[in-house]
């Protein structure tokens, strides 16, 4: 009997069981290609059709290209933002809810992966502010608030994020300001106080221990986004609105008028800037 011919069978035998392997690895990198190639085709198919205001037919396509390439954040990301387009604030329909928590759910995804990705970052922190709105719910402002934060520590250079938490903490001390002064009519029957009235002492007291932090903190905000944008005309405006709040806290006459008067110099420095913006020639 050769004595090499076992050798030469088991090493044939393994041999033939690489190549196959070999082939197995090289099948699934190839049908892994292929979706992935798919997955863009379909990206692409999605964007052209969200560029037309197709909106249903971009969400099918983002969600094929997912599908075959969970790895693709293009394509959650275009997801997350074509449920964020159909969502509408304010509308009660549970389709539309389910809309702006798609929206959420998608984003969220794309930072499971990578926490850093400010597009999903700002994705969230404005879908959550639309869902805030209507019905009112305070806890969904304060957690649009965090992502603006998020934005913020990462990219301090940036006067957006610094304009929505200006704008979020404007939006829950003036619903604390329109709710203590409703509280004070409805305890006091027959006396009149008016939304641009002073608030009364013991209205004023508590109002300011409750909320003077967030106007304080939101005018610092908006300080900085000016300070970063000098013609940034809509920080301007909420400047003004905050300015206000902080005149409710105000324990004297001549601070109130003072604030007061800080808050209608916004106003007008907001409308020239405007002015400018609409008077100067279009960029080509």
């Amino acid at each position: 009997m050769n004595p090499f011919a076992h050798f030469r069978y088991s090493r044939n035998k393994h041999t033939s069981m690489a190549l196959f392997a070999v082939a197995m690895i090289a099948v699934g990198f190839g049908a892994s290609g292929c979706a992935k190639l798919k997955a863009r085709d379909e990206l692409n198919k999605g964007v052209a059709a969200y560029r037309d205001g197709k909106y249903d037919n971009a969400i099918e396509f983002f969600k094929q290209a997912k599908e075959n390439d969970p790895t693709l954040t293009n394509a959650q990301l275009y997801l997350a933002t074509a449920y964020a387009t159909q969502y509408i604030p304010g509308a009660p329909s549970d389709e539309n809810v389910r809309m702006g928590e798609s929206a959420v759910k998608e984003f969220q995804s794309v930072l499971a992966t990578d926490s850093t990705n400010l597009s999903a970052i700002d994705g969230i922190g404005s879908i959550l502010f639309n869902m805030a709105g209507t019905p009112y719910t305070r806890a969904r402002f304060e957690e649009s608030k965090t992502y603006h934060m998020k934005h913020i520590a990462q990219r301090p250079q940036d006067p957006e994020p610094y304009y929505w938490v200006g704008v979020i903490n404007w939006t829950l001390t003036y619903r604390a300001n329109l709710e203590a002064r409703g509280a004070w009519r409805l305890s006091h029957a027959g006396k009149a106080l008016r939304d641009e009235d002073p608030l009364p002492e013991d209205v004023r007291a508590a109002y300011l221990k409750d909320n003077g932090q967030l106007i304080d903190e939101g005018i610092d905000d908006l300080k900085k986004a000016l300070e970063l944008r000098p013609d940034y005309d809509d920080a301007m405006a909420y400047m003004n609105l905050l300015l206000r709040r902080k005149a409710d806290e105000a324990a004297t006459p001549d601070e109130r008028a003072s604030l007061l008067k800080q808050a209608d110099d916004f106003v007008d420095k907001a409308k020239e800037i405007k002015q400018k913006k609409m008077e100067a020639p279009p960029k080509l």
